[in-house]
């Protein structure tokens, strides 16, 4: 019997072997890749899509909401579970409405993680009744379910102002650095480490070419990735 292949996405390095160890002691269950981003969970895809994705949700480079956005059309066939703790639930509305099978507390028991991966390969969710209900209101209430999108950063400036490829977490943080919080407010508001937070704007520079702060800020305005 085929076994089911499982790619796991996660920034966090403990969380990742963790999974990799606890995965791999199952006789149907397969490890076939770790990737510490959206984008490399991507490039995972490209050479051998898996069976089911664990995506973590904020991670730098690409988080997971965008990762499932771009996988879902690629990929039809990868199966994705989102890895969230309590205070991340909101989003996970957006990913559902990219398509994720579901979604699962990072804090859940090993063989509650072990059953739902074998829930969802065999064609089921991982909804409860309350996100369920979250989604239908959302959808309700944007008018469009494609496009769905509960962060503070209205989808269609996402669209329309993203020339520089940044991520939809990047854009979140650079708006809040452009309000002038720092470091650690950023990472309070966005529910963050400040580690990542910094990672974020490490990468938000390198995007706009810019140097700092108020640079980075003073470009965003005047490309209209944020408002003036």
């Amino acid at each position: 019997m085929p076994k089911i292949k499982v790619l796991i996405v996660d920034d966090q390095e403990l969380i990742l072997e963790s999974l990799n160890i606890v995965l791999g002691m199952e006789a149907d269950i397969e490890v076939v890749g770790l990737a510490k981003n959206g984008q490399e969970a991507i490039d995972y895809c490209e050479i051998a899509p898996p069976d089911i994705i664990l995506m973590d949700i904020n991670m730098p480079i690409m988080d997971g909401v965008v990762a499932t956005e771009k996988i879902k059309p690629r990929f039809p066939l990868a199966k994705i579970i989102i890895l969230t703790s309590y205070k991340e639930v909101e989003y996970v509305l957006a990913a559902l409405s990219h398509g994720a099978e579901g979604y699962l507390l990072k804090a859940i028991h090993p063989k509650n993680l072990i059953a739902g991966i074998r829930v969802v390969h065999t064609g089921g969710t991982l909804i409860s009744p309350e996100m369920a209900d979250k989604m239908i209101k959302s959808m309700l209430k944007s008018g469009r379910s494609s496009t769905m999108d509960t962060r503070t950063v209205e989808p269609d400036v996402l669209e329309k102002n993203n020339e520089f490829g940044l991520s939809t977490r990047e854009v979140e943080v650079l708006h809040k650095l452009a309000l002038g919080l720092r470091n650690q407010d950023i990472a309070k508001a966005l529910y963050l480490s400040e580690g990542t937070v910094k990672n974020y704007i490490s990468n938000i520079y390198s995007k706009l070419n810019v140097k700092g702060r108020r640079e980075a800020a003073y470009k965003a305005r005047e490309t209209g990735i944020i408002d003036q």
